[in-house]
């Protein structure tokens, strides 16, 4: 086929690559000019694991092409994919400006049959108000279809999640023209399921924020771990057997964060309001998360005393492992809320600190762990990313200044830790400093 996708963002980039992998012929486009002038030299603005290489090896084949023009990118195409952003207003509702721009654009170029697919997350009713503004703004009278495609990327394993995909969801009131779509997805082998527009538009704010939930309800068992002496990690594996549970984002930790589950949730909270329904349960969830973040300072502060001008070090910055994505990163508000309380700042990602040294002006960035750890009052691990689950502690406790590690992602063996002299604190793990010294800080004395 011959394809378009609007917006060149995690989504939008990573399936451009991907249609090209399967051998369709596939112009992106995107407003920001220097990020178009940047792909087209095959510098890529965003890390994602394999994604560097399949842009360069289909763009050297010249089965993927850049450009910021709407109009120049759909002449010849028969599919157009909206990929653009869709983040949060101040009032949680989905800002939806990028798209209704790009629906103008595509209504004053249409100059044959295209069938319009938007990927972007959008409100429930959003597809379907996109069909009219293009159909209103339609010089040309040209025919053309919109349906609904949700992604289901996991950013750091975006390219796998798009050539192995679990299903694919095709949202339309006219069947023929899920065929399209099914023709475009059918090698991947992965279960198709079609339903009508907003059945589609809810799947996808039903998966991310069951997925919320899910990470808020077991933050939550583990705080109450911490208050009856149980622990977590065997919780978590004892409740990993019951196949009705699964395993999967049950790891307890300092909350999420990324581009989707935070919005997400927010919105559809919004879509029930609108619709005359009070989700009382999703804003808990957002509240859970919240509080789990402060958490780790109040945990500091038991341990440190005052945490003014003390040195306190983050081990990650990116809200999760594979990506150098900050969007809502439980770090960037543990940054910001321990310079409030006056204390310094050290930090290191493997992969994130480009991005953080222009959010973080006053935070002292380094290469690695061990640096980080040099004359630091404390650690705190926000990311998982596997370098820290290797490094020597024996070396970590020499280096500090107090030998304090706030393990916010439960990725040491505590009694790894505790052997080599440091004092320990997990998310609702059992051996941890508040059973050790029992609530005094440092500062009164282990």
């Amino acid at each position: 086929m011959n394809i378009a996708v609007i917006g060149t963002g995690y989504v939008g980039l990573v399936s451009g690559a991907c249609y090209a992998e399967l051998g369709n012929n596939v112009v992106c486009v995107d407003s920001d000019s220097e990020k178009i002038q940047k792909l087209q030299q095959n510098i890529i603005p965003i890390y994602e694991p394999g994604l560097e290489g399949m842009v360069k090896k289909n763009s050297a084949a010249g089965r993927l092409l850049f450009t910021t023009s709407i109009g120049e990118a759909i002449r010849d195409v028969e599919v157009i994919f909206i990929c653009v952003g869709t983040c949060s207003l101040k009032n949680g509702d989905a800002d939806l400006a990028p798209v209704w721009k790009v629906a103008g654009e595509i209504a004053k170029h249409l100059n044959n049959y295209k069938l319009i697919v938007i990927k972007s997350t959008v409100p429930v009713g959003t597809t379907n108000k996109v069909y009219q503004l293009i159909r209103s703004k339609n010089v040309k009278k040209a025919r053309f279809d919109v349906v609904f495609v949700p992604e289901f990327l996991k950013q750091g394993s975006a390219m796998n999640d798009t050539q192995y995909p679990e299903r694919v969801i095709i949202g339309t009131d006219d069947l023929k023209t899920a065929e399209t779509i099914i023709k475009l997805y059918e090698n991947l082998n992965a279960p198709i399921l079609v339903t009508d527009i907003k059945s589609a538009e809810m799947i996808k704010y039903a998966c991310n924020t069951f997925l919320a939930t899910k990470i808020s309800f077991i933050n939550e068992i583990a705080n109450i771990c911490e208050c009856v002496g149980a622990d977590i990690s065997d919780v978590v594996k004892g409740m990993g057997y019951d196949s009705r549970i699964s395993k999967h984002f049950l790891n307890a930790g300092i909350g999420f964060g990324g581009s989707c589950f935070p919005k997400d949730t927010k919105a559809l909270i919004n879509i029930a309001r609108n619709a005359g329904h009070n989700f009382e349960l999703l804003k808990v969830v957002l509240k859970i998360n919240e509080a789990q973040r402060s958490r780790v300072i109040s945990r500091l502060s038991n341990i440190l005393g005052s945490l003014k001008y003390k040195t306190i070090g983050l081990w990650g910055l990116a809200f999760k492992p594979n990506t150098d994505d900050l969007r809502e990163a439980p770090s960037t508000y543990l940054i910001r809320d321990l310079l409030k309380v006056g204390a310094k700042v050290r930090a290191y990602d493997p992969i994130a600190n480009k991005n953080a040294k222009k959010v973080f002006n006053n935070v002292s960035f380094f290469e690695d762990p061990y640096a980080v750890a040099q004359e630091a009052h404390a650690i705190i691990i926000a990311t998982e990313w596997d370098e820290f689950r290797e490094v020597n502690l024996k070396r970590i406790k020499m280096l500090m200044k107090t030998p304090v590690i706030i393990d916010g992602r439960n990725i040491l063996e505590p009694s790894d830790v505790l052997e080599a002299g440091i004092i320990y604190a997990g998310i609702g793990r059992r051996k941890s400093w508040e059973n050790m010294a029992h609530g005094k800080t440092l500062a009164e004395g282990e």
